[in-house]
């Protein structure tokens, strides 16, 4: 017989795993997955299927029925306590006749942070909570950012070869990296609020920005243009009405461009930033108002290079192709005026490796200390 610790972590992680599947699909709720025991076995399971929608405690509790009562619900998150677009949990696991809750952390929602685990205790529940704290932290990095800073979670991008260029001396990108690689980029894109790019990326190619991957959905189309000059005849205005357009423009941009892209259809944010210059960190706050969850930034140089030296991102998606470019004017991923010294460069923490065909990917969260 398993320790209770150990037996713990051991439906906690199943229950991790079910959460994940909501990634893309529950934003801004966090992804939340449950799992009900019973005299060592899974009797009910489910996890947050899209936002709005049933709970993971409900769909687990609902597929465990009768045998719910004197069981051990494990749930990622602790149960909500309010009423939002769904009835409280914690009403259904008390009605379900569940005597134990084993849950990570306290949701920092202060609608609901705290409330729940007081009306599980006060209703004769056992509770214990702490269980894979720092995994389901890590999986709900976004939404506790969006909730403590009221701003999204911000994932840079890049593809570049392995000599560290995103293009040849003429501009040309297309393409460094496999075929794989870049469906793996459409499988992020249907999982994050928004895909972000600057005007002069527009400007050389003309991206669409939508998700061209098998059952995904398409981000909102976000591009960092401070003189509002997005052309009417670029493909994203041909198809604004596949999916949102947000043009991040500085308060000094001419009227006439704002309204002209407003009367397109686009949603335009005007900043504090100068004629030159867009202040990212208000239109960051501006794109969590709207609860904008997960920002994937695709380039290039100039705005990934203005959003990390702000300290604005959060974690780096770098591909590597075995390919070598060259070229004294080729484009690097990160421009600015760096470091002067290895010690003092930015630092990525969690590192994972992936391999796409060829390619490599790395990901990891960046550590600013």
């Amino acid at each position: 017989m398993l320790p209770i610790k150990d037996i713990d972590e051991k439906y906690m992680a199943l229950a991790l795993e079910l959460a994940e599947k909501g990634r893309g699909m529950v934003e801004p709720n966090p992804m939340v997955g449950a799992v009900i025991v019973k005299n060592d076995k899974i009797v009910g399971k489910g996890y947050h299927k899209n936002y709005g929608g049933a709970h993971a405690e409900t769909h687990a509790i609902d597929e465990g029925g009768r045998n719910c009562k004197d069981s051990t619900l494990y749930v990622t998150v602790e149960p909500c306590a309010h009423h939002g677009k769904t009835p409280p949990c914690v009403a259904a696991i008390i009605e379900a006749g569940i005597t134990r809750v084993v849950t990570t952390f306290l949701d920092p929602n202060p609608i609901t942070s705290g409330k729940g685990i007081k009306q599980l205790i006060a209703a004769g529940i056992e509770v214990r909570m702490g269980v894979m704290e720092d995994q389901a932290r890590k999986l709900n990095a976004p939404f506790f950012k969006l909730i403590q800073k009221g701003m999204p979670y911000v994932i840079i991008k890049w593809a570049m070869s392995i000599d560290g260029k995103i293009a040849t001396v003429t501009g040309d990108s297309k393409w460094i990296t496999s075929e794989e690689s870049r469906r793996y980029v459409h499988k992020i894109r249907s999982q994050v609020d928004g895909v972000m790019v600057g005007i002069n990326t527009v400007l050389k190619d003309d991206p669409l920005l939508t998700c061209r991957f098998d059952g995904g959905r398409n981000p909102k189309r976000i591009i960092v243009d401070s003189k509002a000059s997005l052309p009417l005849t670029s493909a994203l205005i041909r198809t604004v009405q596949q999916s949102e357009i947000i043009v991040g423009v500085s308060k000094n941009a001419a009227k006439k461009n704002v309204e002209i892209l407003r009367q397109a259809g686009c949603t335009v944010i005007e900043t504090n930033g100068d004629y030159d210059h867009v202040d990212l960190r208000e239109l960051f706050l501006a794109l969590g108002s709207r609860k904008l969850t997960n920002i994937l930034v695709e380039g290039g140089s100039k705005i990934i290079t203005a959003i990390l030296e702000e300290r604005l991102a959060d974690k780096i998606i770098a591909f590597i192709a075995p390919v070598i470019i060259g070229g004294k004017g080729g484009a690097s991923p990160v421009l600015g005026k760096g470091v002067d010294n290895v010690c003092d460069a930015l630092k990525i923490n969690e590192v994972r490796h992936y391999r796409f065909s060829d390619d490599v990917m790395m990901e990891g969260v960046l550590n600013y200390r």
